[in-house]
């Protein structure tokens, strides 16, 4: 291995990974640290790549970068399979949303009426169409409405077919803990390894996730504002799927979703807990989800239970993820991505490669809304970008192909 790299990213889950990935194939010395690579909250994750359907009426900057990532996920895609050789059961059925009790379908006719506003393709529909679509829910279930864009992947087989890919592009994997930032006249130009050795680099990217905020090394002014959000998960197993798309609800007040997957498995989540970097599964985090999951879709309880797990979303003060470089020169983050970081990591990949360039007013656009630098002090000294250019402008290294560009969407 290399000791020195023109970019090392800090951080082996799915948004790591792909950054990693892209710099590859555009001929870059990649390497990726992480002691246990695709093992962290993307394993845990449910893959929704809903927008739409998790839309919220204070969140409208983040559903831009949801449907700016979604509409590249169809070539993201077939471009990962076809460099990876995997499959990464990606599926576009849509996501139904329904409601339980006369309340909550209030709060779904208010939904309705706020994705209208914003100009979004979602259909309303009764609880008779929604049994239509899917005749496992609920007799209860009062009405629904059909995000038709949304879809959804595996996210354990898209770290899978990131690992192999970035592999065949000639990246490098680091399997150990980063405890810290080199630098140099104030200019990161390395990690520092948890068994004391060096790996140099031009441009360090942390994408640690919920840990992105205790690496060593980072001042203060640079270090990310993220925080651990605990979810529990649990993964169920059928002979064939009961559900042909994702099935969102809210049971008395409480959000549950369920996912299918290819091989009949299912993924019914999750909690969302304040717990620190607390990681146990607890009888109270599952009883809800089996409850309220049971309201919509009573067939659950006869599933196999496959699997539980606790993963730790990396969310950010005002739900937006942090993209781009910092004032610590050498130094970009490529974190907080909270419950979006499957969806989002087409559209962060592009974002940290500079993909389309700065005349490319719709991705600076997206770039600036993510950008750490929203959350530093007035008056803070401007930020020197000329050593960050690494991964856009380098000699000989805008010339790989295999990667077609597209352009975000502009529409909120």
């Amino acid at each position: 291995m290399a000791d020195h790299f023109d970019l090392l990213v800090v951080g082996g889950g799915v948004i790591g990974l792909s950054v990693a990935w892209r710099a590859a194939r555009r001929g870059l010395r990649v390497a990726v640290a992480d002691p246990a690579p695709a093992s962290g909250s993307s394993h845990a994750a449910a893959g929704m790549l809903a927008p739409v359907s998790e839309v919220t009426y204070t969140e409208e900057p983040l559903l831009r970068l949801g449907l700016a990532s979604l509409e590249r996920w169809p070539a993201f895609a077939a471009e990962l399979a076809d460099a990876s050789g995997h499959d990464l059961d990606h599926r576009t059925d849509g996501t139904l949303d329904v409601a339980f009790g006369s309340d909550d379908l209030g709060a779904l006719d208010d939904l309705a009426a706020f994705v209208s506003r914003l100009g979004l393709p979602a259909e309303r529909l009764t609880g008779r169409e929604c049994r239509r679509l899917e005749p496992m829910l609920a007799p209860a279930v009062r009405g629904g409405l059909l995000a038709g864009g949304d879809a959804w992947v595996d996210p354990r087989k898209v770290t899978a077919a990131l690992l192999a890919a970035l592999e065949r592009a000639g990246g490098a994997l680091v399997r150990a803990r980063v405890a810290g930032l080199l630098t140099t006249s104030g200019t990161v130009t390395g990690v520092r390894l948890a068994g004391g050795e060096s790996v140099g680099a031009d441009l360090v990217i942390l994408a640690a996730g919920a840990w992105s905020g205790s690496l060593e090394g980072v001042p203060p002014e640079a270090l990310p504002p993220v925080r651990p959000v605990k979810g529990q998960i649990m993964r169920l197993r059928s002979p064939a799927p009961i559900l042909r798309r994702c099935v969102r609800g809210v049971v008395h007040g409480s959000h549950v979703y369920l996912v299918p997957r290819g091989d009949g498995e299912m993924v019914l989540g999750a909690t969302q807990e304040e717990m620190g970097f607390d990681t146990r599964v607890t009888a109270g985090g599952l009883w809800e989800l089996l409850r309220d999951a049971r309201e919509l879709v009573p067939g659950v309880t006869e599933l196999e239970v496959a699997e539980v797990a606790a993963g730790l979303r990396p969310g950010t003060p005002d739900n937006l993820p942090l993209i781009g470089p910092t004032v610590l020169p050498g130094l970009h983050l490529a974190t907080g991505h909270h419950r979006g970081g499957v969806l989002l990591a087409p559209l962060t990949a592009d974002l940290c490669a500079g993909e389309g360039g700065e005349a490319d007013t719709a991705l600076s656009a997206l770039s600036a809304l993510c950008s750490p630098l929203r959350f530093g002090e007035p008056g803070s000294p401007p930020h020197d970008h000329s050593r960050e250019r690494v991964l856009s402008e380098r000699p000989g290294h805008g010339e790989h192909t295999g990667h077609s560009e597209h352009t975000p969407r502009e529409h909120r």
